[in-house]
């Protein structure tokens, strides 16, 4: 499995828009095992973005989706920056299959 975990900063004030973009081209993503977007507590214009897939080559394939590449554009204006982007290897857990 391959797995990412990220900071994304949305511009003061959008994060609840730029939310609502995140969740609303997700449910077609061949590979997606689990998507989670949510906001971070201490921060007003943080979200995190925790994502496990069958392997790297069905995330990067992702991208090329006709959803995806809509849902990046529409929120591209409202993306101050990502904080932060961590490449994981998942081994388990509720939901996801065995090694």
């Amino acid at each position: 499995m391959y797995g990412l975990i990220g900071k994304m900063r949305a511009t003061p004030g959008q994060r609840d828009e730029l939310l609502a973009i995140l969740l609303d081209g997700t449910d077609a993503m061949p590979g997606c095992l689990s998507y989670v977007i949510a906001r971070d507590p201490a921060d007003a214009d943080a979200i995190w973005i925790t994502e496990v897939w069958t392997d790297a080559a069905s995330h990067k394939a992702s991208l090329s989706l006709p959803a995806v590449q809509q849902a990046i554009a529409k929120a591209r204006p409202m993306i101050a920056g990502f904080d932060s982007h961590i490449e994981t290897v998942p081994v388990g857990g509720h939901g996801l299959p065995s090694p």
